[in-house]
């Protein structure tokens, strides 16, 4: 299913631009999202309300053929890019092959993100292109309401997801304690080891992630402190999993808190605080509440039990710390956010729900659902349960 386009048609006429140009690698979500390809080295998607149109290298344009949205696909070759070179510098005859593949589509001006490499755009501008930035990043906006096939996507990489934290949470389960300290096997249990573990398991569900957080103690009292060294016994132990499925580049996230042992009274006591603040959280999504009233409901339920969260306490280093959630897609993090500034809420849009609270003398709590807003409220596509203590 290609994406609908059509916002991004009347954000080019209303920037009074001929179209909207994106030159990067598919690392670059914007790029991946717009041209429907993935390649590893930068190329040039140019968008216009009559059409799609690409240019990539020649080593990347049967597959572009193949695999993008795109109305037309070109190569370097089409525009005499090896005659521009033995004329003139790399830099120049790159801008003079960017330059003639605009002038082909009659463009003498787009919008481009606020990351577009500066050389590329001076090489325009020379060459008689207007060039402006986009400081709206529609794209951004546009990605942030999913098709069927996306929210299919990321339920698949959900999926996987809660098959690692099983590996994860199997691993802490079965575990022996000596003087305090988790062994499997007869060796310490270690942060490492469980990444491992939560790895293998997704590398089965045809996942793969570049790090992941098992952060136990003190280490788990910083938010995004990754985790490193033996897990404990009596102490809280954040696993936070956020994944990418190979096939699709689509993300889901997920963060569990465990303890193997018996947790103290205010660790228990903060567990059930942030159970209740989630619950609240996921009560107050729906199409036309804001991220603002869902991060509002979160910090409320802290607030009440009298812990400090930025909103009455903007410079504290301990209790509840960070916003109420983001939203999930192709980037781990991406609109819309759940925050104090953070706007209206869509059918379609992904979002996390994951509030925390956090001081090192306690430790740290978080849990972490996905969700999908609907017509009339939410989908909650995490199943994995809710408990803290590992039997």
């Amino acid at each position: 299913m290609e994406p609908d386009l059509s916002l991004l048609s009347d954000h080019v006429r209303e920037l009074d631009v001929d179209g909207y140009l994106i030159h990067a690698a598919s690392t670059d979500s914007n790029q991946r999202y717009l041209a429907g390809f993935g390649a590893p080295d930068p190329f040039v998607t140019l968008y216009t309300p009559s059409g799609l149109h690409l240019l990539v290298s020649g080593l990347e344009y049967g597959r572009a053929q193949k695999e993008s949205h795109a109305d037309t696909v070109e190569r370097p070759s089409d525009y005499d890019l090896s005659e521009y070179r033995q004329q003139y510098p790399e830099h120049e005859a790159t801008a003079r092959m960017h330059a003639d593949f605009l002038n082909t589509y009659d463009v003498d001006s787009v919008a481009v993100p606020e990351t577009f490499p500066l050389g590329t755009a001076d090489g325009l501008r020379k060459h008689g292109i207007e060039v402006e930035a986009d400081a709206d990043d529609v794209l951004t906006v546009i990605r942030s309401v999913k098709t069927a096939d996306e929210l299919d996507h990321i339920r698949t990489v959900q999926a996987a997801n809660e098959a690692a934290m099983v590996a994860a949470e199997d691993l802490i389960a079965t575990a022996t304690v000596s003087d305090g300290v988790l062994y499997d096997d007869g060796e310490p249990l270690t942060s490492e080891r469980v990444k491992e573990a939560i790895e293998i398991e997704l590398l089965r569900h045809g996942c793969a992630l570049d790090e992941t957080i098992v952060a136990c103690g003190k280490d788990a009292a910083d938010p995004h402190n990754r985790g490193s060294g033996p897990l404990h016994a009596n102490e809280s132990i954040i696993i936070d999993i956020f994944p990418r499925g190979k096939a699709s580049k689509y993300h889901s996230d997920m963060t569990r808190t465990f303890c193997k042992g018996e947790p103290s009274d205010t660790l228990r006591e903060w567990y059930e605080l942030t159970a209740e603040a989630l619950s609240a959280a996921l009560d107050a999504v729906e199409p036309g509440a804001t991220g603002a009233d869902v991060h509002a409901a979160a910090c409320e339920v802290y607030e009440d039990a009298g812990l400090p969260t930025f909103r009455t306490e903007p410079t504290t280093e301990v209790g509840f710390i960070h916003s109420t959630g983001h939203g999930v897609g192709l980037d781990v993090h991406e609109l819309p956010g759940l925050n104090p500034r953070a706007g209206e809420l869509s059918a379609g849009h992904v979002i996390t729900v994951e509030p925390g609270l956090y001081d090192p003398a306690v430790g740290g709590v978080r849990i972490e659902d996905i969700v999908f807003v609907t017509e009339d409220g939410y989908e909650n596509i995490t199943e994995y349960p809710i408990d803290l203590v590992v039997e």
